[in-house]
Protein backbone atom coordinates (compact mmCIF):
# COMPACT_ATOMS: atom_id res chain seq x y z
CA UNK A 1 0.00 0.00 0.00
CA UNK A 2 1.32 3.52 -1.00
CA UNK A 3 2.39 5.73 2.25
CA UNK A 4 -0.51 7.95 2.42
CA UNK A 5 -1.68 10.48 0.31
CA UNK A 6 0.57 11.90 -2.63
CA UNK A 7 2.22 15.22 -2.95
CA UNK A 8 1.94 17.28 -5.95
CA UNK A 9 4.26 20.21 -5.86
CA UNK A 10 3.21 23.59 -4.56
CA UNK A 11 1.89 25.69 -7.32
CA UNK A 12 0.29 23.10 -9.19
CA UNK A 13 -3.88 23.84 -9.84
CA UNK A 14 -4.22 21.79 -6.79
CA UNK A 15 -2.92 25.07 -4.67
CA UNK A 16 -5.32 27.34 -7.60
CA UNK A 17 -8.27 25.43 -6.60
CA UNK A 18 -10.93 28.29 -5.57
CA UNK A 19 -13.13 28.31 -2.67
CA UNK A 20 -16.71 28.02 -3.65
CA UNK A 21 -20.11 27.71 -2.12
CA UNK A 22 -20.31 23.73 -2.28
CA UNK A 23 -16.76 24.06 0.14
CA UNK A 24 -18.39 26.40 2.13
CA UNK A 25 -21.41 23.85 2.87
CA UNK A 26 -19.75 21.01 3.65
CA UNK A 27 -17.30 23.08 5.94
CA UNK A 28 -20.68 23.97 7.85
CA UNK A 29 -22.12 20.36 7.75
CA UNK A 30 -18.88 19.29 9.57
CA UNK A 31 -18.43 22.20 11.65
CA UNK A 32 -22.27 21.74 13.21
CA UNK A 33 -20.96 18.05 13.86
CA UNK A 34 -18.19 19.18 15.95
CA UNK A 35 -20.19 21.27 18.14
CA UNK A 36 -23.22 18.82 18.50
CA UNK A 37 -20.55 16.12 19.38
CA UNK A 38 -18.77 18.67 21.60
CA UNK A 39 -22.20 19.82 23.11
CA UNK A 40 -23.67 16.07 23.35
CA UNK A 41 -20.50 14.73 25.35
CA UNK A 42 -20.26 18.13 27.29
CA UNK A 43 -24.18 18.01 28.53
CA UNK A 44 -23.57 14.60 30.37
CA UNK A 45 -21.23 16.24 32.74
CA UNK A 46 -23.64 19.34 33.12
CA UNK A 47 -26.51 17.12 34.15
CA UNK A 48 -25.05 14.37 35.99
CA UNK A 49 -25.15 15.86 39.46
CA UNK A 50 -28.72 16.57 39.19
CA UNK A 51 -29.26 13.10 37.31
CA UNK A 52 -27.72 12.12 40.48
CA UNK A 53 -30.31 13.30 43.03
CA UNK A 54 -33.30 12.64 40.91
CA UNK A 55 -32.77 9.28 39.99
CA UNK A 56 -30.42 8.28 43.01
CA UNK A 57 -27.44 7.48 41.14
CA UNK A 58 -25.07 5.07 42.69
CA UNK A 59 -21.09 5.88 42.24
CA UNK A 60 -21.21 2.97 39.55
CA UNK A 61 -24.12 4.36 37.70
CA UNK A 62 -22.96 7.74 38.18
CA UNK A 63 -19.21 6.28 36.16
CA UNK A 64 -21.16 4.57 33.30
CA UNK A 65 -23.22 7.26 32.47
CA UNK A 66 -20.56 9.65 32.48
CA UNK A 67 -17.94 7.32 30.53
CA UNK A 68 -21.11 5.95 28.18
CA UNK A 69 -20.84 8.60 25.50
CA UNK A 70 -16.96 7.89 25.30
CA UNK A 71 -17.50 3.83 24.70
CA UNK A 72 -19.73 4.15 22.35
CA UNK A 73 -17.53 6.46 20.39
CA UNK A 74 -14.31 4.14 20.83
CA UNK A 75 -16.54 1.41 19.14
CA UNK A 76 -18.00 3.74 16.71
CA UNK A 77 -14.64 4.82 15.46
CA UNK A 78 -13.24 2.21 14.92
CA UNK A 79 -16.13 -0.20 13.80
CA UNK A 80 -17.49 2.78 11.33
CA UNK A 81 -14.48 4.21 10.27
CA UNK A 82 -13.86 0.96 8.40
CA UNK A 83 -17.29 0.64 6.99
CA UNK A 84 -17.13 4.32 5.99
CA UNK A 85 -13.93 3.07 3.19
CA UNK A 86 -16.41 0.41 2.33
CA UNK A 87 -19.91 1.53 1.66
CA UNK A 88 -18.71 5.31 1.23
CA UNK A 89 -18.61 8.54 3.38
CA UNK A 90 -22.22 10.00 2.09
CA UNK A 91 -24.29 7.32 3.78
CA UNK A 92 -22.55 7.39 7.21
CA UNK A 93 -22.28 10.77 6.57
CA UNK A 94 -26.02 11.46 6.78
CA UNK A 95 -27.18 8.04 8.68
CA UNK A 96 -25.44 8.71 11.89
CA UNK A 97 -27.17 12.25 12.62
CA UNK A 98 -30.32 10.32 12.43
CA UNK A 99 -29.27 7.57 15.16
CA UNK A 100 -27.87 10.79 17.05
CA UNK A 101 -30.70 12.69 16.93
CA UNK A 102 -33.40 9.87 17.49
CA UNK A 103 -31.05 8.76 20.46
CA UNK A 104 -30.59 11.98 21.95
CA UNK A 105 -34.25 13.26 21.71
CA UNK A 106 -35.23 10.00 23.95
CA UNK A 107 -33.43 10.87 26.49
CA UNK A 108 -36.23 13.17 27.78
CA UNK A 109 -37.99 9.28 29.27
CA UNK A 110 -35.13 7.71 29.73
CA UNK A 111 -35.56 7.64 33.77
CA UNK A 112 -34.01 4.69 34.26
CA UNK A 113 -30.05 4.57 34.61
CA UNK A 114 -29.76 1.71 32.10
CA UNK A 115 -32.17 2.74 29.56
CA UNK A 116 -30.10 6.02 29.37
CA UNK A 117 -26.54 4.47 29.27
CA UNK A 118 -28.35 2.60 26.31
CA UNK A 119 -29.22 5.58 24.69
CA UNK A 120 -25.84 7.46 25.33
CA UNK A 121 -23.88 4.41 23.59
CA UNK A 122 -25.82 4.78 20.63
CA UNK A 123 -25.45 8.46 20.54
CA UNK A 124 -21.63 7.84 21.25
CA UNK A 125 -21.65 5.00 18.66
CA UNK A 126 -22.78 7.84 16.00
CA UNK A 127 -20.36 10.63 17.01
CA UNK A 128 -17.78 7.95 16.79
CA UNK A 129 -19.06 7.56 12.75
CA UNK A 130 -18.66 11.07 12.61
CA UNK A 131 -14.99 11.26 14.04
CA UNK A 132 -13.90 8.90 11.56
CA UNK A 133 -15.96 10.41 8.09
CA UNK A 134 -16.41 13.89 8.92
CA UNK A 135 -13.01 15.04 8.90
CA UNK A 136 -12.26 12.44 5.91
CA UNK A 137 -14.81 13.95 3.98
CA UNK A 138 -14.11 17.56 4.24
CA UNK A 139 -10.31 16.70 3.52
CA UNK A 140 -11.34 15.40 -0.11
CA UNK A 141 -13.56 18.04 -0.59
CA UNK A 142 -11.40 21.16 0.55
CA UNK A 143 -8.71 22.89 -1.58
CA UNK A 144 -5.39 22.00 -0.72
CA UNK A 145 -4.24 25.61 0.36
CA UNK A 146 -6.95 25.87 2.67
CA UNK A 147 -7.36 22.54 4.06
CA UNK A 148 -4.92 22.70 7.24
CA UNK A 149 -7.29 25.69 8.51
CA UNK A 150 -10.47 23.86 7.81
CA UNK A 151 -10.20 20.82 9.54
CA UNK A 152 -8.12 22.99 12.16
CA UNK A 153 -11.12 24.80 12.60
CA UNK A 154 -13.15 21.60 13.86
CA UNK A 155 -11.81 21.74 17.36
CA UNK A 156 -12.38 24.82 17.81
CA UNK A 157 -15.97 24.09 17.19
CA UNK A 158 -16.39 20.91 18.80
CA UNK A 159 -15.24 23.37 22.31
CA UNK A 160 -17.36 26.45 21.70
CA UNK A 161 -20.11 22.69 21.66
CA UNK A 162 -18.79 21.35 24.92
CA UNK A 163 -18.20 24.92 26.73
CA UNK A 164 -22.54 25.94 25.85
CA UNK A 165 -23.16 22.61 27.27
CA UNK A 166 -21.36 23.56 30.53
CA UNK A 167 -22.54 26.74 30.55
CA UNK A 168 -26.52 26.11 30.40
CA UNK A 169 -25.69 23.11 32.38
CA UNK A 170 -24.81 26.06 35.70
CA UNK A 171 -28.74 27.30 35.49
CA UNK A 172 -30.57 23.38 36.06
CA UNK A 173 -33.10 23.40 38.46
CA UNK A 174 -33.10 20.53 41.03
CA UNK A 175 -36.33 19.41 39.29
CA UNK A 176 -37.50 15.75 38.14
CA UNK A 177 -37.09 16.49 34.54
CA UNK A 178 -34.66 19.47 33.72
CA UNK A 179 -31.39 17.16 33.60
CA UNK A 180 -33.75 15.39 31.23
CA UNK A 181 -34.64 18.04 29.15
CA UNK A 182 -31.41 19.59 29.07
CA UNK A 183 -29.96 15.74 27.60
CA UNK A 184 -32.61 16.13 25.04
CA UNK A 185 -31.59 19.30 23.75
CA UNK A 186 -28.87 18.26 22.05
CA UNK A 187 -31.38 16.66 19.73
CA UNK A 188 -31.85 20.28 18.26
CA UNK A 189 -28.19 20.77 17.01
CA UNK A 190 -28.01 17.62 15.92
CA UNK A 191 -31.17 17.86 13.78
CA UNK A 192 -30.38 20.88 12.07
CA UNK A 193 -27.07 19.20 11.10
CA UNK A 194 -29.19 16.47 9.60
CA UNK A 195 -31.58 18.67 7.30
CA UNK A 196 -28.32 20.51 6.03
CA UNK A 197 -26.43 17.20 5.17
CA UNK A 198 -29.38 15.94 3.22
CA UNK A 199 -28.30 15.82 -0.29
CA UNK A 200 -24.47 15.76 0.42
CA UNK A 201 -23.37 14.08 -2.54
CA UNK A 202 -20.33 11.08 -2.03
CA UNK A 203 -16.61 11.78 -2.19
CA UNK A 204 -15.28 12.03 -5.82
CA UNK A 205 -11.78 10.91 -4.56
CA UNK A 206 -13.64 7.62 -3.02
CA UNK A 207 -15.62 7.15 -5.82
CA UNK A 208 -12.84 7.24 -8.48
CA UNK A 209 -10.75 4.83 -6.00
CA UNK A 210 -13.03 2.39 -6.49
CA UNK A 211 -12.94 2.75 -10.42
CA UNK A 212 -16.12 4.91 -11.04
CA UNK A 213 -14.98 7.32 -12.58
CA UNK A 214 -18.23 8.31 -14.84
CA UNK A 215 -20.14 9.29 -10.87
CA UNK A 216 -16.98 11.20 -9.66
CA UNK A 217 -17.08 13.39 -12.58
CA UNK A 218 -20.43 13.87 -12.44
CA UNK A 219 -20.18 15.14 -9.27
CA UNK A 220 -17.43 17.49 -9.83
CA UNK A 221 -19.14 18.95 -12.54
CA UNK A 222 -22.45 19.91 -10.88
CA UNK A 223 -20.57 20.17 -7.25
CA UNK A 224 -17.42 21.47 -7.68
CA UNK A 225 -17.72 23.44 -11.45
CA UNK A 226 -15.10 21.75 -12.90
CA UNK A 227 -13.50 18.81 -14.51
CA UNK A 228 -11.94 15.65 -13.51
CA UNK A 229 -8.71 14.74 -15.15
CA UNK A 230 -8.09 11.19 -14.10
CA UNK A 231 -4.49 9.64 -13.25
CA UNK A 232 -5.37 5.74 -13.50
CA UNK A 233 -1.68 4.78 -12.22
CA UNK A 234 -1.94 6.83 -9.31
CA UNK A 235 -5.35 5.47 -8.45
CA UNK A 236 -3.65 1.50 -8.92
CA UNK A 237 -0.59 2.93 -6.93
CA UNK A 238 -3.38 4.00 -3.72
CA UNK A 239 -5.36 1.21 -3.76
CA UNK A 240 -3.74 -2.01 -4.54
CA UNK A 241 -1.45 -4.23 -1.65
CA UNK A 242 2.10 -3.26 -2.02
CA UNK A 243 3.64 -5.31 -4.42
CA UNK A 244 6.49 -7.46 -1.92
CA UNK A 245 3.75 -7.88 0.04
CA UNK A 246 1.35 -10.65 1.11
CA UNK A 247 -2.65 -9.43 0.16
CA UNK A 248 -3.80 -8.20 3.51
CA UNK A 249 -7.31 -7.14 4.35
CA UNK A 250 -9.66 -4.85 6.34
CA UNK A 251 -7.53 -2.88 9.51
CA UNK A 252 -4.33 -5.07 8.53
CA UNK A 253 -3.65 -2.88 5.60
CA UNK A 254 -2.68 0.30 8.20
CA UNK A 255 -0.16 -1.76 9.26
CA UNK A 256 0.87 -3.05 5.63
CA UNK A 257 4.67 -1.75 4.21
CA UNK A 258 4.56 1.49 3.08
CA UNK A 259 1.49 2.19 5.70
CA UNK A 260 2.68 1.10 8.95
CA UNK A 261 4.76 3.92 9.84
CA UNK A 262 2.21 6.83 8.94
CA UNK A 263 -0.37 4.72 11.33
CA UNK A 264 2.09 3.92 14.29
CA UNK A 265 3.22 7.64 14.12
CA UNK A 266 -0.73 8.84 14.31
CA UNK A 267 -1.03 5.52 16.98
CA UNK A 268 2.16 7.88 19.11
CA UNK A 269 1.23 11.75 18.52
CA UNK A 270 -2.41 11.37 18.63
CA UNK A 271 -2.17 9.76 22.16
CA UNK A 272 0.54 11.58 23.34
CA UNK A 273 -0.99 15.18 22.86
CA UNK A 274 -4.73 13.75 24.20
CA UNK A 275 -3.62 11.69 27.38
CA UNK A 276 -2.26 14.89 28.84
CA UNK A 277 -5.09 17.42 27.92
CA UNK A 278 -7.79 15.45 29.27
CA UNK A 279 -6.20 14.07 32.25
CA UNK A 280 -5.45 17.76 33.31
CA UNK A 281 -8.25 19.59 32.61
CA UNK A 282 -10.12 16.90 34.08
CA UNK A 283 -8.89 17.73 37.83
CA UNK A 284 -7.98 21.79 36.83
CA UNK A 285 -10.13 21.93 40.68
CA UNK A 286 -7.50 19.38 42.01
CA UNK A 287 -4.27 20.64 40.52
CA UNK A 288 -4.89 24.26 41.53
CA UNK A 289 -5.89 23.41 45.15
CA UNK A 290 -2.74 21.34 45.23
CA UNK A 291 -0.49 24.23 43.73
CA UNK A 292 -1.83 26.39 46.52
CA UNK A 293 -3.63 28.38 44.88
CA UNK A 294 -5.28 31.49 47.07
CA UNK A 295 -8.36 31.99 44.15
CA UNK A 296 -8.80 29.03 42.12
CA UNK A 297 -12.07 30.10 40.49
CA UNK A 298 -10.14 33.57 38.51
CA UNK A 299 -7.30 31.29 37.81
CA UNK A 300 -9.86 28.06 36.18
CA UNK A 301 -11.31 31.38 34.30
CA UNK A 302 -8.00 32.65 33.11
CA UNK A 303 -6.77 28.51 31.92
CA UNK A 304 -10.31 28.75 29.75
CA UNK A 305 -9.54 31.94 28.02
CA UNK A 306 -6.41 30.82 27.18
CA UNK A 307 -8.00 27.75 26.03
CA UNK A 308 -9.96 29.64 23.60
CA UNK A 309 -7.37 32.07 22.46
CA UNK A 310 -4.88 29.51 21.88
CA UNK A 311 -7.35 27.55 19.58
CA UNK A 312 -8.22 30.25 17.59
CA UNK A 313 -4.52 31.69 17.42
CA UNK A 314 -3.45 27.88 16.65
CA UNK A 315 -5.13 28.10 13.57
CA UNK A 316 -2.87 30.69 11.90
CA UNK A 317 0.06 28.27 12.47
CA UNK A 318 -1.49 25.14 11.57
CA UNK A 319 -1.99 27.21 7.96
CA UNK A 320 1.44 28.58 7.99
CA UNK A 321 3.75 26.34 9.16
CA UNK A 322 4.73 22.54 7.93
CA UNK A 323 2.75 19.86 9.70
CA UNK A 324 6.20 18.11 11.01
CA UNK A 325 7.61 21.27 12.23
CA UNK A 326 4.22 22.48 13.85
CA UNK A 327 4.01 19.22 15.69
CA UNK A 328 7.68 18.58 16.95
CA UNK A 329 7.51 22.61 17.92
CA UNK A 330 4.27 21.96 19.97
CA UNK A 331 5.23 18.86 21.94
CA UNK A 332 8.76 20.86 22.78
CA UNK A 333 7.17 23.53 24.38
CA UNK A 334 4.49 21.59 26.12
CA UNK A 335 7.04 18.79 27.74
CA UNK A 336 9.02 22.18 28.95
CA UNK A 337 6.07 24.02 30.28
CA UNK A 338 4.83 20.63 32.22
CA UNK A 339 8.39 20.61 33.79
CA UNK A 340 8.54 24.08 34.24
CA UNK A 341 5.37 23.66 36.02
CA UNK A 342 6.57 20.85 38.57
CA UNK A 343 9.97 22.75 39.40
CA UNK A 344 7.72 25.47 40.46
CA UNK A 345 5.18 23.37 42.19
CA UNK A 346 6.25 25.17 45.39
CA UNK A 347 6.51 28.21 44.01
CA UNK A 348 3.95 31.80 44.55
CA UNK A 349 0.89 31.00 41.84
CA UNK A 350 1.63 34.09 40.01
CA UNK A 351 4.99 32.54 38.89
CA UNK A 352 3.23 28.97 38.87
CA UNK A 353 0.68 30.39 36.79
CA UNK A 354 2.98 31.55 33.95
CA UNK A 355 3.94 27.85 32.65
CA UNK A 356 0.35 26.88 33.35
CA UNK A 357 -1.12 29.56 31.18
CA UNK A 358 1.57 28.76 28.01
CA UNK A 359 0.69 25.12 28.44
CA UNK A 360 -2.70 25.37 27.93
CA UNK A 361 -2.07 28.32 25.37
CA UNK A 362 -0.33 25.84 23.43
CA UNK A 363 -2.25 22.72 23.96
CA UNK A 364 -5.49 24.40 22.80
CA UNK A 365 -3.79 25.50 19.37
CA UNK A 366 -1.74 22.00 19.28
CA UNK A 367 -4.97 20.35 19.42
CA UNK A 368 -6.14 21.45 16.05
CA UNK A 369 -3.12 19.36 14.30
CA UNK A 370 -5.26 16.34 15.43
CA UNK A 371 -7.95 16.97 13.12
CA UNK A 372 -5.41 17.92 10.25
CA UNK A 373 -3.02 15.45 10.34
CA UNK A 374 -4.95 12.11 10.50
CA UNK A 375 -6.99 12.45 7.13
CA UNK A 376 -3.27 13.05 5.51
CA UNK A 377 -1.88 10.47 6.42
CA UNK A 378 -3.79 7.89 4.74
CA UNK A 379 -4.90 7.00 1.20
CA UNK A 380 -7.94 7.75 0.06
CA UNK A 381 -8.87 3.61 0.58
CA UNK A 382 -7.99 3.61 3.61
CA UNK A 383 -8.59 7.13 5.28
CA UNK A 384 -11.93 6.64 7.03
CA UNK A 385 -10.43 3.38 8.59
CA UNK A 386 -7.29 5.33 9.23
CA UNK A 387 -8.90 8.31 11.27
CA UNK A 388 -11.60 6.44 12.64
CA UNK A 389 -8.47 4.16 14.33
CA UNK A 390 -6.40 6.69 15.47
CA UNK A 391 -9.61 8.33 17.10
CA UNK A 392 -10.62 5.01 18.98
CA UNK A 393 -6.79 4.62 20.08
CA UNK A 394 -6.72 8.18 21.59
CA UNK A 395 -9.54 7.85 23.30
CA UNK A 396 -8.18 4.43 25.31
CA UNK A 397 -5.13 6.67 25.89
CA UNK A 398 -7.57 9.68 27.06
CA UNK A 399 -9.07 7.11 29.50
CA UNK A 400 -6.23 5.82 30.91
CA UNK A 401 -4.72 9.24 31.84
CA UNK A 402 -8.51 10.38 33.26
CA UNK A 403 -8.21 7.45 35.48
CA UNK A 404 -4.19 7.55 36.65
CA UNK A 405 -3.75 11.10 37.22
CA UNK A 406 -6.06 11.38 40.20
CA UNK A 407 -4.55 8.58 41.55
CA UNK A 408 -0.93 10.07 41.05
CA UNK A 409 -1.93 13.21 42.66
CA UNK A 410 -3.23 11.63 46.29
CA UNK A 411 -0.06 9.44 45.80
CA UNK A 412 3.01 11.46 44.29
CA UNK A 413 1.49 15.55 44.35
CA UNK A 414 1.21 17.98 42.12
CA UNK A 415 4.73 18.48 40.63
CA UNK A 416 6.17 14.79 40.17
CA UNK A 417 2.62 14.13 38.66
CA UNK A 418 3.88 16.83 35.87
CA UNK A 419 6.99 15.18 35.71
CA UNK A 420 5.13 11.60 34.29
CA UNK A 421 2.85 13.94 32.35
CA UNK A 422 5.44 15.99 30.73
CA UNK A 423 7.23 12.36 30.06
CA UNK A 424 4.23 11.58 27.75
CA UNK A 425 4.90 14.26 25.85
CA UNK A 426 8.25 13.66 25.76
CA UNK A 427 7.54 10.61 24.12
CA UNK A 428 4.79 11.68 21.72
CA UNK A 429 7.67 14.62 20.46
CA UNK A 430 10.45 11.74 19.88
CA UNK A 431 7.78 9.72 18.13
CA UNK A 432 7.10 12.84 15.84
CA UNK A 433 10.95 13.60 15.09
CA UNK A 434 11.16 9.96 13.99
CA UNK A 435 8.06 9.34 12.33
CA UNK A 436 6.44 12.14 11.60
CA UNK A 437 6.11 12.98 7.48
CA UNK A 438 5.44 16.57 6.02
CA UNK A 439 1.75 16.17 4.50
CA UNK A 440 0.44 19.85 4.28
CA UNK A 441 1.34 19.60 0.48
CA UNK A 442 0.15 15.97 0.20
CA UNK A 443 -3.18 15.47 -1.93
CA UNK A 444 -5.93 13.50 -0.14
CA UNK A 445 -7.66 13.13 -3.76
CA UNK A 446 -5.40 10.75 -5.47
CA UNK A 447 -5.28 10.49 -8.66
CA UNK A 448 -7.69 13.34 -9.70
CA UNK A 449 -6.19 16.69 -10.76
CA UNK A 450 -8.15 19.84 -11.30
CA UNK A 451 -7.00 21.63 -14.92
Amino acid sequence: MAAGPTAPPEGTAADREPLRAFHLRITATTFGANFSDGYALGIIGAALPTLTTTMRLSGVWQGLLGSSALIGLFFGSIVLGRVGDLIGRQKLYLYNFILITVASALQLWSHDPAVLFALRLLIGFGLGADYAVGPTLLSEFAPRRLRGVLLGSLTVLWTVGYVTANILGTYLSEGDTSAHWLLASAALPALLVLLIRIGTPESPSWLVSRGRVAEAQAISRRYLKTELDVDAAAIAAQTLPHEAAPPVHGYGQLFAPGQARNTWFGVAFYSALVLPYFAIYTFVPTILSGLQVSDPDLQNLLLNLFLLLGGVVGLWFVQKMGRRSFTIGSFAVLTASLLALAALSDASAVLLMIPFLLYTFVMSGASNITQVYPPELFPTALRASGVGFLNGTSRVASAVGTFVLPVSLSALGVGWSMVWLAGVLALGLFASLAWAPETKHASTQEGIHHP
